[in-house]
């Protein structure tokens, strides 16, 4: 479903990694995890780029319009599926059968009371949270999140996951947290000095395994 052949990979001309090789199955559930600043996203980034039209991507960085709604910026995963006429209709008056299909997703991530609430106004954790949600309304046969729980609490974090791992048959995320990247990956790639250091099935791992990617 993905796949890299010994390839260098980084942005605006500035090498990130060196020699990556990838292979992605469908079905898989990934974690990639590394220090900060290891190359994770630039990773994220380089899968998204080359397989955009079959996966849904959660930037770090939520990417919200702070003046919409959160229903708007929601709706905004599936811009692609209507006319532009459509859209701006649902812009300016909310369709009921939009608000049916996504209020479900809201209420699942604790959103339901803010939906109609301007983004710019949520706190870190809620702005992640509906960022997730765009992603899980636009659907797709993958997707790829940039440290989608960094911002929410471990209750949170698991009840995101896990909607991420029920809708989404391939999922790719990068992860600071160990813990959860060994309960809910089935595979974890590790990232350090450039490369893949690390990659095997979650099952052969433990914690103390994963300590040589965060030591000098």
């Amino acid at each position: 479903m993905f796949k890299f052949d010994n390839e260098a990979l980084g942005y605006k001309g500035v090498t990130v990694l060196n020699g990556i090789s990838l292979d992605i199955k469908a079905g898989e559930k990934i974690a990639l995890v590394g220090e900060s600043g290891a190359g994770k996203s630039t990773l994220l980034m380089a899968l998204q780029s080359r397989y955009s039209a079959n996966s849904a991507f959660i930037p770090q960085n939520p990417g919200l319009v702070r003046t919409l709604s959160v229903f708007h910026n929601i709706y905004m995963g599936s811009l692609n599926r209507h006319s532009t006429f459509y859209n701006l209709v649902n812009l300016i008056k909310p369709k009921k059968n939009e608000i049916a299909l996504i209020s479900p997703i809201a209420e699942k991530l604790g959103l339901i009371d803010k939906l109609f609430t301007r983004s710019g106004e949520l706190s870190g954790g809620q702005q992640q949270r509906a960022a997730v949600c765009r992603a899980l309304f636009q659907g797709g046969d993958a997707v790829l999140g940039d440290e989608p729980v960094s911002a929410v609490d471990s209750l949170q974090s698991r009840v995101i996951i896990q909607a991420l791992c029920d809708n989404f048959e391939t999922v790719v995320l990068a992860l600071h947290d160990v813990e959860l990247a060994l309960e809910y990956s089935t595979r974890i790639i590790g990232i350090k000095n450039t490369q893949i250091a690390l990659d095997a099935p979650t099952s052969s791992l433990q914690r103390s395994d994963l300590d040589v990617l965060y030591t000098a």
